[in-house]
């Protein structure tokens, strides 16, 4: 039998990192949903950009489609090495989501097909009954190389020499 010793001063070179919350099945919750996942992700060190507008998605839609009078939804993100999980679970399992294109003239009915286009991968989960779970992830890219030395970024986003003086 082969076995591995691992030391106590031995690190796990990606970090597990999780937050989980329960909120109200309402168009607040579903708010605070997305500000919460920005401040963790901001806590993490990670961009907010997807998964805010992922989260935003998801979250509304749990507290619209997904809700059940006096019942509520859960936020939960992971970040496995270089990828971070959204998941919202909501208590109506019998109502999956579904894509569609909506016409020009809907006035919602765009939230899973922002989901499909800024998400790596997004799916469905059952849950325990009468749970289901929405889940999507995102890649997490390298941070950009930092301009060159000899230029810096304006005010309005331009790159511009640096002057002397």
């Amino acid at each position: 039998m082969n076995t591995e010793t691992v030391g106590a001063d031995t690190e796990h070179p990606s970090p597990i990192r999780n937050f989980s919350v329960r909120l109200s099945s309402t168009p607040r919750g579903a708010r605070l949903a997305r500000l919460l996942a920005t401040e963790q992700l901001r806590t993490w060190g990670l961009p907010s950009d997807p998964a805010e507008h992922i989260v935003a998605e998801l979250a509304a839609n749990a507290a619209t489609h997904g809700r059940v009078q006096g019942r509520d939804f859960d936020l939960t993100l992971y970040v496995i090495g270089a990828t971070l999980r959204i998941e919202v679970t909501d208590t109506r399992a019998e109502r999956l989501p579904c894509t569609r294109r909506p016409s020009p003239d809907d006035e919602s009915g765009r939230g899973l097909l922002l989901v499909e286009a800024l998400a790596d991968r997004w799916g469905t989960a059952p849950g325990r009954p009468p749970r289901k779970t929405i889940w999507a992830e995102v890649d997490l890219r390298p941070a950009p190389a930092p301009a060159p030395s000899d230029a810096r970024f304006g005010g309005t986003g331009c790159l511009f020499p640096r002057t002397q003086g």
